[in-house]
């Protein structure tokens, strides 16, 4: 076991040992990068969303205690909300509206150099597909100057369905490079915080196949394109040259 794991509460290592034990057991998950999500510092681990299965993958792989969003329904749940309330590392968030509460209790473990999961489209895709990112998670960045670690994953919405047929589901997991909104900290307004969440979301985007991309796959293309190099020009051959 990793000094990492080992600092945790215990609490928190039981519930990792049994996301990893559960996911290991009745799926076939692969994760690309975990050695890139930093062990110290305060860091935003923004993925996307696709099923309840997002948040025991999130734990199962984060190498460090971290805290995470969850809607407030889930607080309601007779099974879910104990188990959450216990963990002592659930930030319960109001949908649909500015819960500054929530805000404000997220901005305490960034500044206090915690880590804080969190899924940019506020709910989960119904479709599959990248829907539009929020803006909270750029604005805790934007506030605090906090390390972002895009991750993507996929695979875990036909989990469920395989189980039923008694198959192992094959889930992905990709990490991608830590960044740091450029400026940050600072007090940004709408429109930066609207570039922020578009870099954010583009991240995240550019980890997953495309047919994962949704609203953000253009975006992707033109990024790419841009990153290519440009092309040689070929010099005309001269008139009577072998």
């Amino acid at each position: 076991m990793s000094q990492t794991s080992l600092s945790m509460p215990r609490r928190v290592r039981f519930l990792r040992w049994l996301a990893n034990f559960l996911l290991r057991l009745l799926t076939r998950l692969e994760v690309h990068g975990r050695e890139k999500i930093p062990l110290t510092g305060a860091a935003l681990f923004t993925m996307n969303h696709l099923h309840w299965l997002d948040v025991p993958i999130g734990l199962a792989i984060m190498p460090r205690p971290a805290v995470v969003f969850a809607a407030e329904k889930w607080e309601r749940h007779p099974i879910i909300g104990p188990l959450m309330r216990w963990s002592k590392s659930t930030i319960f968030v109001a949908r649909g509206e500015v819960d500054r509460r929530a805000l404000g209790q997220a901005l305490e473990v960034l500044k206090a150099g915690g880590m804080l999961g969190i899924a940019p489209e506020g709910t989960r895709s119904k479709t599959g597909a990248l829907q539009p990112g929020r803006e909270g998670p750029a604005y805790l960045a934007s506030r605090t100057g906090a390390m972002i670690v895009p991750v993507a994953a996929w695979g875990q919405e036909k989990a469920i369905a395989a189980l039923k047929r008694l198959r192992r589901q094959r889930i992905v997991v990709r990490v991608g490079d830590p960044f740091v909104l450029p400026g940050t900290p600072n007090k940004a307004k709408s429109e930066q915080l609207a570039a922020y969440t578009e870099e954010i979301m583009c991240r995240i985007a550019e980890l997953l196949p495309p047919e994962y991309r949704g609203v953000y796959a253009d975006a992707v293309r033109q990024r790419a394109k841009a990153a290519e190099p440009p092309q040689a020009v070929q010099e005309p051959m001269a008139a009577g040259a072998a």
